[in-house]
């Protein structure tokens, strides 16, 4: 599967980077690279429940977004450790181990290939937790289908309807082009239940929504919203 890193497509950037040979325009190369992995008590209260969520962040993104409040790890120029699969997939049991109720992947579309073969690792080896893959929402719909039968709960943003503003404080015009389909192929949206004292969500899109409000077109973003989910929305505050 790494060989689909000799031609990059990943993201919807695809630059087609050699990632065995230079960076992305993400900033990724070859090498997964982690800056945190840790239990996790404040994300969306069905994903952190009581423990925490075993979150993994990832170094780099494919979006510029000019308000990141990760932007020490997000920027291309941004390190992190160098973690191979093997590395990755015990990390993840040991979130496990400390009580996490899931695993939480934090901006991984670029490592999507690596990520998928720490998760067969950490199967084979006992992993139970449902994966949470917490998206910016600015995906390629071939590399979510990828994931299809790995990932449990979908977390995706979804930040603009308007290119300009998409544009002018994430560098990516297209978002929305991308985030509607993206956020469509996440589906379904069934119901979310806690039963003793665990949030359990399996195939769930846990959508969450970052309006700028300099947005002049808020009232056409929210109609874009219910368009993506229909009435299969939950609120928790």
């Amino acid at each position: 599967m790494t060989d689909m890193l000799k031609n990059c497509q990943l993201c919807p950037r695809a630059c087609g980077a050699d990632r065995t040979k230079s960076r992305g325009a993400c900033g990724a190369g070859i090498e997964i690279e982690a800056t945190r992995a840790s239990l996790h008590m404040w994300e969306e209260p069905p994903i952190s429940g009581t423990n925490g969520s075993g979150t993994v962040f990832f170094s780099h993104c494919s979006l510029g977004c000019v308000f990141c409040q990760n932007r020490k790890i997000s920027r291309r120029e941004a390190e992190g450790q160098n973690i191979t699969a093997d590395a990755l997939a015990k990390t993840f049991l040991s979130l496990e181990k400390k009580g996490a109720h899931n695993i939480n992947l934090v901006t991984g579309a670029h490592y999507v290939p690596q990520i998928i073969e720490a998760l067969q690792i950490a199967r084979k080896q006992g992993l139970s937790l449902p994966v949470v893959y917490n998206s910016s929402g600015y995906e390629q719909v071939e590399t979510l289908q990828l994931l299809d039968g790995h990932i449990d709960i979908y977390l995706p943003d979804y930040k603009y309807y308007s290119s300009y503003y998409a544009g002018l404080y994430s560098h990516a015009e297209d978002y929305r082009e991308f985030a509607v389909p993206a956020i469509d192929e996440m589906e379904p949206f069934p119901s979310m239940c806690f039963f003793h004292d665990h949030w359990l969500e399996i195939e769930v899109c846990d959508f969450r929504f970052f309006v700028i409000h300099l947005d002049t077109m808020q009232p056409y973003y929210l109609e874009g919203v219910i368009d993506v989910v229909g009435n299969h929305i939950y609120h928790y505050a």
